[in-house]
């Protein structure tokens, strides 16, 4: 009974190699994977970063260790390095090549079964594609932002990531596009205003406002004072008040309603609920409005 040919790890380290080279010479920088996908850790040297990592780690300096274990920011083009003899014990061990999109000006996006190839061929415009076990990866021009699960079964892998190398793809490679750009993008939480202690007012005096309407374009005005404030929010907020209570805080006229409108506006510009009511209280104070 013939048995099973076992390709000898020397010869697949050699086709590792072979292929890191071959893509390094095309500005791809590329780095070994060890079993299960997963990238070399750092070496005892350079556990928890002590070394300050790579500049394109966006920490404090360069890693003068040779090995490759900072995963995709280990990855590299230069030749050398790929066949210095820690990365040859490296390949030795490796059972995958990687390389960084984003360092190579690429994106990719992984779709990780048929659901999400489906939604691909449907969504996004057509690219150079690479068969994966379980689905393809489809390969843009232009690096991004990376992000996991941006919808089910997808995840984008570009700058600060790596990806599995698994051969050229077919179809022609084509520019990254808004619709894979706003991938990532989440829809704003709504503004969730916290409830407000707002002081009573002391005026009990004869209303000066001819129309109510006066008072309407009085909180209106103030409304879009706070609104446009692009700079010292805390003392535009603090200003405003002073002006509306000026104004409208003797004679009773304003109501909760008025200050609630304020109040929303202030918070919508990111103030807290409470530096909306001390802010009010101190205006209060200033104008002697508060009761002794």
């Amino acid at each position: 009974m013939t048995q099973p040919t076992t390709i000898p790890r020397e010869h697949t380290s050699r086709e590792h190699l072979r292929t890191a080279l071959r893509l390094a010479a095309d500005g791809i920088p590329v780095l070994p994977l060890r079993a299960g996908k997963v990238p070399f850790g750092n070496c005892r040297r350079c556990t928890d970063n002590a070394c300050g990592g790579r500049p394109n780690m966006k920490t404090s300096g360069p890693c003068t260790c040779p090995g490759p274990c900072h995963a995709w920011a280990a990855a590299t083009t230069d030749p050398d390095v790929i066949q210095s003899g820690v990365w040859q014990h490296a390949w030795l061990r490796a059972s995958a090549v990687a390389y960084h999109p984003g360092g190579a000006w690429l994106t990719v996006v992984d779709l990780d079964d048929i659901d999400a190839v489906r939604w691909a061929r449907t969504t996004l415009p057509p690219t150079k594609t690479v068969s994966t076990t379980r689905g393809e990866h489809w390969i843009y021009r232009g690096p991004m932002q990376s992000a996991n699960g941006v919808r089910p079964g997808v995840d984008i892998k570009s700058t600060m990531a790596y990806a599995r190398w698994i051969g050229p793809g077919t179809g022609t490679i084509t520019a990254l596009p808004n619709a894979v750009r706003t991938l990532i993008v989440k829809e704003p939480a709504p503004v969730r205003l916290a409830a407000a202690t707002v002081p009573a007012l002391v005026g009990d005096g004869a209303c000066p406002h001819r129309t109510p309407a006066y008072l309407d374009r009085g909180i209106a005005m103030a409304e879009q004072r706070i609104t446009e404030a692009r700079e010292a929010v805390h003392a535009t907020v603090y200003r405003t008040f002073l002006a509306v209570l000026s104004t409208h805080g003797r004679c009773g006229c304003l109501t909760e309603a008025h200050t609630a409108r304020l109040f929303t506006a202030a918070q919508a510009k990111g103030e807290s609920a409470r530096h909306c009511t001390d802010a009010w209280t101190n205006a209060l104070t200033t104008l002697g409005l508060t009761h002794v």
